[in-house]
C-alpha cells in the first residue's frame, strides 16, 4: 500500500516520499516487520517517539506518530492507537470477501480458548499473538491479514463498558465467543453486572446473522442469547458437551466431545479440568463454521499449551514439578490452579507460590481469604506469598511465608524445595511472579 493511501485511510499527513509499505505493524521498535509500521504509542512508562528513529533504521517502512521527530519518512496523526484502529478496519475491510472474523471475550480463558480454535481451523489461519486484546493488540493482528488469510481469530479484552463495542465497530465478527462473566477487573468495572454488559457487547457487535457461541453453565453469559440471531450453547448439558470425562495423574483431561453432528473422542494435552470448558468453546464455534466432529476432536487431541505461563507443567531433571500459570490470576483461575495442584501433586509435597490478585476492588480481601480456605481444604503443604495484598491469604494450619519482593521468594525456594516436590506458581500478572516461574521452568 501506498504510504499516501495510509495517510489517507488514517486521516494522517504524510512527512517524506511516497513509496509503497506493508501495513502490518508493532509498537515495539525492535521488533517491526521489514518493511512495515512503527506505531510509535506513548505509554505511561515508555514514550515510543524515542525510538521513531532506530526503528527506520532498523527497516521500518514508516513511523506512524503523534508528536513530529526529527526522522522520516513518517504519518503524523492525532492518534496513534484511533489511527491504527481506522487502518485495521479498512485492511479487513479489503479482505473480508474470502475472510471468517471469530471473536473470542470472557473474564477468563480467553487466550486458551483463542489459542485452541486458531489450532482448529483449517486454511490460513490469523490468530492474536499472546494476549495482544486491547485497542492496540486488535489493530495490530487485524493488520497481519493476508488476501490468502481465511480465518481470522481474534482474542478481545475490556477494562471497562464500551471497550467491546469498539473492538466489534472496527471489525464485527461473523462469530463471537462468551467464555464467562467473573469478577476479574471488578476493581475497574464496581460489579458483575458491569461485567456482563462490557461482554455482551461482542454479542451486540455481531455481522448481521453472525452466530453466539455461549456458556449454558453461566447464566449471565446464557442470557445474552437474545441479542443473536443465531446461538449455539456449549456447557455440562448443552448441544456442544463433554461427556464420559477423565483425569489422569497429570491432571489431563479426557472425554467424548458431543456435538448436534457427531461422537468422538478427545484427549486434551492441556493441564487443568477447566480446560474443559474452553475446548467446548472452541468446538462449539469450530461446528458453527463447518468443521466436522471427528476432525474438531482430532485436532484438539494435538494441542499443547500454545501461549507461556498458562498452566505450563514441567518435569525438571531433579524430579521437581513446576506448575507455572503465572500469567494471571482472578480468583476462578487461581481455584483451577490450585486444584490442579492438588491433582498432580497427589502423594508429594505441594508448595504454593502466589502472588496477588489484582483489581477486585471491595471484594479483594474476601476473595483472597477464600484463596486461603482452598488451599487448607486441598492440603497444600507450603505457601509463598508475594506482597501485602497476598498475604491475606494466609491460610491456618499451613506452613506459610511472606516476602516482600521476589528476591525474598527466589532464596526461600532455593533453600526449600527439593526433589519431588510440586510447585505451583499463579499471580496477577503486575506482580512479575512469572520471571521467577520462567527461571525454575527454564
Amino acid at each position: 500500500m501506498k504510504l499516501s493511501h495510509v495517510a489517507e485511510i488514517v486521516s494522517g499527513t504524510l512527512v517524506g516520499d511516497d513509496a509503497q509499505v506493508s501495513v502490518e505493524a508493532s509498537f515495539d521498535s525492535r521488533d517491526v516487520p521489514s518493511g512495515g509500521i512503527f506505531a510509535a504509542v506513548a505509554g505511561e512508562r515508555v514514550n515510543g517517539h524515542q525510538y521513531v528513529a532506530p526503528a527506520l533504521a532498523g527497516g521500518a517502512g514508516v513511523a506512524l506518530v503523534s508528536e513530529r521527530v526529527d526522522a522520516s519518512p513518517l504519518i503524523v496523526v492525532d492518534d496513534v492507537p484511533v489511527a491504527l484502529g481506522k487502518l485495521a478496519a479498512a485492511h479487513v475491510a479489503a479482505n473480508r470477501r474470502h475472510l471468517t472474523v471469530l471473536a473470542v471475550t470472557g473474564s477468563m480463558g480467553k487466550t486458551t480458548t483463542k489459542d485452541l480454535l486458531a489450532g482448529i481451523l483449517p486454511g490460513p489461519t490469523v490468530a492474536s499473538e499472546k494476549s495482544l486484546n486491547n485497542e492496540l493488540g486488535v489493530p495490530l493482528t487485524c493488520l497481519r491479514c493476508t488476501p490468502e488469510t481465511r480465518y481470522l481469530v481474534l482474542e478481545m479484552g475490556a477494562d471497562r463498558v464500551g471497550d467491546l463495542a469498539y473492538l466489534t465497530s472496527l471489525v464485527p465478527p461473523d462469530l463471537g465467543i462468551v467464555l464467562a462473566v467473573g469478577s476479574a477487573h471488578l476493581e475497574k468495572f464496581g460489579t458483575v453486572g458491569a461485567v456482563a454488559k462490557a461482554k455482551s457487547e461482542l454479542i451486540q457487535g455481531l455481522t448481521p446473522g453472525g452466530t453466539a457461541v455461549l456458556n449454558a453453565d453461566d447464566p449471565r453469559v446464557a442470557g445474552m442469547a437474545s441479542l443473536a440471531d443465531d446461538v449455539v450453547f456449549f456447557g455440562a448439558d448443552a448441544e456442544v458437551r463433554a461427556e464420559n470425562l477423565r483425569l489422569d495423574s497429570g491432571d489431563h483431561a479426557s472425554f467424548d466431545l458431543v456435538t448436534p453432528f457427531g461422537i468422538a473422542p478427545v484427549e486434551l494435552g492441556l493441564v487443568g479440568a477447566h480446560h474443559v470448558a474452553n475446548a467446548l468453546a472452541a468446538a462449539a464455534a469450530a461446528m458453527s463454521v463447518g468443521i466436522a466432529t471427528e476432525e474438531i476432536a482430532a485436532r484438539l487431541s494435538d494441542q499443547v499449551a500454545a501461549s507461556p505461563h498458562r498452566m505450563h507443567v514441567v518435569e525438571r531433571a531433579d524430579g521437581v514439578t513446576v506448575i507455572d500459570d503465572s500469567y494471571n490470576a482472578n480468583p476462578q483461575s487461581m481455584a483451577s490452579g490450585i486444584e490442579a495442584l492438588a491433582r498432580i501433586g497427589r502423594g508429594r509435597r505441594t508448595v504454593a507460590v502466589l502472588g496477588p490478585m489484582l483489581e477486585l476492588g471491595d471484594v479483594s480481601e474476601a476473595e483472597h481469604r477464600a484463596v486461603g480456605e482452598l488451599l487448607a481444604a486441598r492440603h497444600v503443604e507450603i505457601v509463598h506469598l508475594l506482597g501485602p495484598i497476598a498475604a491475606t491469604i494466609a491460610p491456618a494450619g499451613i506452613e506459610t511465608h511472606i516476602h516482600q519482593d521476589l528476591d525474598g521468594i527466589r532464596a526461600a525456594l532455593a533453600e526449600q524445595v527439593r526433589s519431588g516436590d510440586v510447585l505451583l506458581f499463579k499471580s496477577s500478572n503486575g506482580a512479575r511472579l512469572h520471571e521467577v516461574a520462567q527461571e525454575w521452568i527454564s
